[in-house]
């Protein structure tokens, strides 16, 4: 709606928000994570499950405890994300040779390929959506973002 009247030669209704760097995160977040479910969705995956996956894929033998802290998420909220990989034979789960009380998580190659396709994926669609910046300015948004939440 407040682009379609910046369109109409109005100012946006949000303009005073515009100004907030958390807000043009949000909107930016919004849009990001949207087009990701999206892009996602006809692989199974949401994109927590495709997080999880990766961080199983690159990480062989992470457990789910480390796996939560990764991706600050609540560890509770891990476990129903590694039943479904588990279930369709993306991950499986082995008990701890360091701790039996706890298991690793490892992928399995439906896991690797799954993670693969749905990457190219969301890669084709950022280098769509993000075709206005390079890839030194990619890189450098990337860096940004990232001391903020470090």
């Amino acid at each position: 709606m407040a682009d379609q009247n910046a369109a109409l030669g109005e100012k946006p209704l949000d303009q005073g928000l515009r100004q907030l760097l958390g807000y043009a995160l949000k909107r930016a977040s919004a849009v990001a994570t949207g087009d990701a479910a999206r892009m996602l969705e006809p692989f199974g995956l949401r994109v927590t499950s495709y997080s999880v996956l990766c961080v199983i894929c690159q990480t062989p033998g992470v457990t789910q405890t480390q796996l939560a802290a990764a991706l600050a998420m609540e560890r509770s909220n891990t476990v129903a994300i590694i039943d479904q990989l588990e279930k369709t034979g993306c991950i499986e789960r082995r008990r701890s040779t360091q701790d039996r009380r706890v298991f690793d998580l490892h992928p399995l190659a439906a896991g690797h390929s799954l993670m693969q396709q749905a990457t190219e994926a969301l890669m084709a669609y950022e280098n769509t959506t993000f075709a206005a910046l390079s890839k030194d300015e990619r890189q450098m948004l990337i860096r940004l973002l990232s001391r903020i939440h470090q």
